[in-house]
């Protein structure tokens, strides 16, 4: 059975290649998994030895087949666990990361697949991101960054790429919940900043903020 610190490794590899579509640097998973680079480094030959990645020095890491089936499956439970405490417990989303992370190395695979089960089979967590099915399949919402949305457009916010307890609640404190409706009014580029209208009101984003909310074309 994985270490916890072997799940939390493929995890944060996965999660920065997914973003990144490139490989998986040793200062990015420094920085994700709050340990030094000559840390990493050691683990990164751990785990090309145990065949769940390939490390190639000075280039950077990416799964291997079995590496990835294990991400996937450490990912599952932590959606799931985070949608599980906010549906039954009503945690906030900016109260479930922590908790899932905590949970995750400690709930069986059939745990999981009875909590699935007892949500109806949810496809996304209570952040937008995709839950893996049992045999490790995502689904793909085809969203894009609001960042991208010019004046105008219409969009439902479908999923926040940054989920720090801060963001969150700024999210929610401004009426940017999951599934808010609203249309782009402002794209100012000199001021880097962003104005929309949904139905708490005007909003005006930075734009690095509005890089972090994606969304699709309401229906």
């Amino acid at each position: 059975m994985p270490s916890l610190t072997v799940e939390n490794y493929v995890k944060a590899i996965y999660l920065i290649c997914s973003r990144t579509e490139a490989s998986a640097s040793t200062g990015g998973l420094a920085e994700m998994l709050k340990v030094s680079p000559g840390t990493v480094t050691s683990m990164l030959k751990t785990l090309s030895e145990a065949k769940l990645a390939v490390y190639t020095p000075y280039e950077g890491v990416e799964l291997t087949p079995t590496g990835q089936a294990l991400a996937l499956r450490v990912i599952r439970r932590h959606r799931l666990i985070e949608l599980f405490l906010v549906k039954t417990l009503e945690l906030s989303w900016d109260e479930v990361h922590e908790e899932a992370e905590n949970m995750e190395h400690a709930v069986s695979d059939l745990l999981v697949d009875r909590i699935d089960g007892f949500l109806g089979h949810p496809t996304v967590d209570p952040h937008g991101d995709p839950i893996p099915t049992a045999d490790g399949r995502l689904k793909n919402d085809n969203a894009t960054s609001l960042g991208t949305s010019i004046e105008g457009d219409r969009f439902r916010l479908v999923r926040v790429l940054d989920q720090s307890p801060e963001f969150l609640r700024y999210l929610s404190e401004s009426g940017l919940a999951l599934g808010t409706v609203g249309r782009v009014a402002k794209v100012r580029d000199e001021a880097g900043i962003i104005t929309v209208f949904v139905a708490a009101g005007e909003r005006t984003l930075a734009r690095a903020a509005a890089d972090k909310l994606m969304v699709i074309a309401p229906d």
